[in-house]
């Protein structure tokens, strides 16, 4: 039995998460390519598509700090349900978007969407060392990450077919999805429920507890160094997100499915990371993961130049997918060592604010791309994005040489961290 599918029938708090998991992040690929297919088909497109893009960074910016804050105040299994409930009925409203030629609606039902999301996907990384044991803890993020990542391969290439036969079906099930995520969210069960191990009588004002928050990033060498090349990577990754759409549409003249093909592709990269990132993960020393680092940046940036310069879609989808396996080894390998050593009072703090501090970049890349591509190709644009995302290697490599990135001390994951409940006694929820 792999170690998937032993966590998978062991942790009954981690089965429904996972099953929540699948269902809601299919829909959101259904929502993506049905959004960004629409978007195609307004004038000036790249623009459209790029604002699409920017109100959904600008609503995550400013729902970051909120989201933290009540993630370590409150109980976070309860700030994970009601983002769902929200995000359904944001979900079903972008219908109006197919027959009102209205930009600012599409662009209005993307920030409030968005603005919902780090309720749910923070709440998510705060409460995973609480429903898994040490033990289970790389698995379970790994496989957390890695079934993000099948479901943007599977939804993205069922999406670009999906879409064909009606945008209402698409987003009908992306507001369906967050229903069945909500039944399962609802049904994690823990001794103390699921608020912060550790948090003190709350007398602090949210911006208080925020800016405490920072201060903790700050002070530890590791976190603060894994947001800096999360923002690299931003630097020329939301010029990125753009592109796909660009290149499917425009350079390879290939549709909805040509945008849903690349998405796929990318997923698949993603995949083959994730699973090179497993087996690392449990091998490498913490001097061993800070030196793979920069190298896997590298490979990224490099992959992405070529495969902006690639003259047919197939080879291009080669590349990309090279360039999201290396992306995939950074992010597992980055959480790994988050979870394991991030104070649980903290969590929900520090997981919002890397979520945020991507996506402002994202949105200034985005901005940059948006205004680029009046001016230059697809191609060109690409290969900068490309060089400008690598160059976080850099930062890493000088912070290590340095001394800088030392290891902090590894925090015990809380008591409640259960396996299978074959009964189950009044506990709280």
């Amino acid at each position: 039995m792999s170690a998937f599918t032993q966590l998978l029938r062991n942790n009954r708090n981690y089965r429904y998460t996972w099953a929540g998991q699948v269902v809601s992040e299919v829909g959101d690929h259904f929502n993506n390519i049905a959004v960004l297919s629409l978007a195609m088909t307004h004038r000036n497109p790249g623009v459209v598509v790029t604002l699409v893009f920017l109100s959904r960074a600008v609503s995550m910016l400013g729902a970051g700090p909120i989201a933290g804050v009540l993630l370590d105040r409150l109980n976070r299994k309860h700030v994970m349900m009601a983002s769902d409930a929200l995000r359904a009925v944001i979900a079903l409203g972008f219908i109006l978007c197919i027959h009102r030629n209205d930009e600012w609606l599409m662009y209005g039902l993307s920030a409030m969407l968005m603005f919902a999301s780090p309720f749910f996907t923070s709440g998510r990384s705060s409460v995973l060392p609480s429903i898994a044991t040490p033990e289970e803890l790389h698995t379970a993020n790994t496989m957390t990450q890695t079934t993000s990542w099948a479901c943007l391969t599977i939804g993205a290439l069922l999406a670009a077919r999906g879409v064909q036969a009606g945008y209402e079906l698409a987003f009908t099930y992306n507001s369906l999805s967050f229903v069945i995520s909500l039944l399962c969210i609802s049904r994690l069960r823990r001794p103390g429920g699921f608020r912060a191990e550790g948090r003190k009588k709350q007398e602090k004002t949210g911006f208080a507890q925020y800016r405490e928050g920072l201060g903790y990033m700050r002070a530890t060498p590791l976190v603060a160094a894994v947001a800096m090349i999360s923002i690299g990577w931003a630097s020329g990754g939301g010029t990125a997100q753009i592109l796909f759409s660009l290149f499917g549409e425009q350079v390879f003249h290939a549709g909805a499915a040509g945008i849903g093909t690349i998405w796929g592709f990318a997923g698949i990269g993603l995949l083959i990371g994730a699973a090179i990132a497993y087996r690392l993960g449990k091998r490498l020393s913490f001097k061993g993961y800070k030196r793979t680092i920069p190298i896997v940046y590298l490979i990224h940036g490099g992959a992405y130049v070529l495969f902006s310069q690639m003259p047919t879609i197939a080879w291009a989808c080669v590349f990309i997918a090279i360039s999201r396996a290396a992306v995939a080894i950074s992010s597992v390998l980055n959480f790994s060592q988050l979870l394991h050593h991030v104070e649980d009072r903290y969590r929900g703090r520090v997981f919002a604010t890397l979520e945020s501090l991507t996506w402002s970049m994202m949105m200034i890349s985005m901005m940059c791309g948006g205004l680029a591509t009046m001016k230059y190709t697809a191609p060109t644009i690409g290969a900068w994005s490309g060089v400008i995302s690598s160059t976080t290697a850099l930062f890493w490599w000088w912070a290590d040489w340095r001394g800088k990135l030392r290891e902090p001390p590894e925090q015990a994951v809380e008591p409640g961290a259960d396996r299978e409940i074959k009964a189950e006694p009044p506990v709280a929820s």
